[in-house]
């Protein structure tokens, strides 16, 4: 297991209350900050997750760390009954809702300020769940992955899209470059908050991906896991099934 990265080293709060301050600082620079360092391609990233999710044809779907709900308005074209976005940061749901509003579709998604290790939810609710660059910030990892395997139902489908590292030269090193270089500079010239975008770039860095992250959804409640590395590896997306 990596060690715990927060985004504040000298200040006394725990993970998840850093983590909240950072999101709900970055909140209304985050969608065009993001395009930038991702260079776009997170856009074509996420468009995986909605067709490997589009394939169960769910009907209750979670997005579990929605942020600004990018990836939430896009599953709501698989026509499902209701789409759940998951959040701690008020900021970062309040910028979502206003793109959700703009789209008419407050009908179809709700937004929803909780913990993602201690979810509202019943048991077996959701046919789909989705975590878009968002377990790496959970503050205990195995008690994360556990509450989603509670509200997922016996035939629901999680899928995950977080950062890797790749592990073929010469991407490798060029990667170590960019996240340890250009993402905090470019996080420092246009963010409010100096420190967020140095602790993505580290947290990115540190977080086990590939097989060791299969085990840890192993552990927790999944079966069936499968991995793909996309772009180089510079993301992996994962499968798992109950």
């Amino acid at each position: 297991m990596s060690k715990i990265i927060k985004p504040y080293k000298d200040s006394e709060l725990g993970k998840k209350e850093q983590v909240t301050k950072m999101f709900d600082a970055i909140s209304e620079n985050y969608d065009g900050l993001n395009r930038v360092i991702s260079l776009g391609i997170d856009v074509k990233w996420r468009k995986k997750v909605v067709e490997i999710v589009g394939k169960n044809n769910p009907k209750q779907i979670l997005d579990i760390a929605t942020g600004t709900g990018d990836l939430a308005l896009m599953m709501a074209k698989l026509n499902p009954v209701k789409v759940v976005g998951l959040d701690i940061s008020a900021g970062m749901l309040a910028v979502g809702k206003q793109k959700i509003a703009k789209e008419n579709l407050s009908n179809k998604i709700e937004m929803i300020v909780g913990d993602s290790e201690d979810m509202p939810f019943d048991d077996n609710t959701f046919d789909a769940i989705t975590v878009s660059f968002g377990v790496r910030n959970f503050a205990h990892l195995d008690k994360g992955i556990t509450e989603i395997a509670r509200v997922l139902k016996p035939t629901g489908v999680l899928v995950i899209l977080e950062t890797s590292n790749p592990t073929k030269f010469p991407f490798k090193q060029g990667y170590k470059l960019y996240t340890n270089l250009f993402l905090p500079i470019v996080g420092k010239l246009f963010s409010k908050d100096k420190v967020a975008y140095s602790y993505l770039s580290e947290s990115a860095n540190s977080f086990p991906f590939g097989n060791e992250f299969n085990n840890i959804l192993q552990k927790n409640g999944f079966t069936n896991t499968e991995h793909k590395p996309v772009t180089f590896g510079v993301a992996t997306i994962y499968t798992a099934r109950k």
